[in-house]
């Protein structure tokens, strides 16, 4: 298995905006579908969107219209773009392809 690299969480008021991002030290990113999961303690993860090799994208009801996704395939990385951040969005963040997950990156949406 590869680790995949989750960067961009933090602390947003709000009505902000994150970017999200996940690496891979191989090629997971060009190969397969890439999911982002959320979990909040206490609950089930939980699927966000995901977005195939060849840029179709799916989204959870829950973030649709404020969440988008991108990949580029050159440099291994899909983009988590989240906007209009809820309370409720607040989680930590989970990319994961195929086997492969990464540790997960904290957001945080308060004022």
């Amino acid at each position: 298995q590869v680790q995949l690299v989750e960067s961009g969480g933090g602390l947003v008021q709000p009505g902000g905006s994150l970017r999200l991002s996940c690496a891979s030290p191989g090629s997971i990113v060009s190969l397969y579908t890439m999911n982002w999961y959320r979990q909040t303690p206490g609950k089930e993860r939980e699927f966000v969107g995901s977005i195939t090799t060849r840029g179709a994208t799916r989204l959870a009801d829950s973030v649709k219209g404020r969440f988008t996704l991108s990949r580029d395939n050159a440099k291994n990385t899909v983009d988590l773009q989240m906007n209009s951040l809820k309370p409720e969005d607040t989680a930590v963040y989970y990319c994961n392809g195929y086997t492969n997950w990464g540790q997960g990156t904290k957001v945080t949406v308060s004022s």
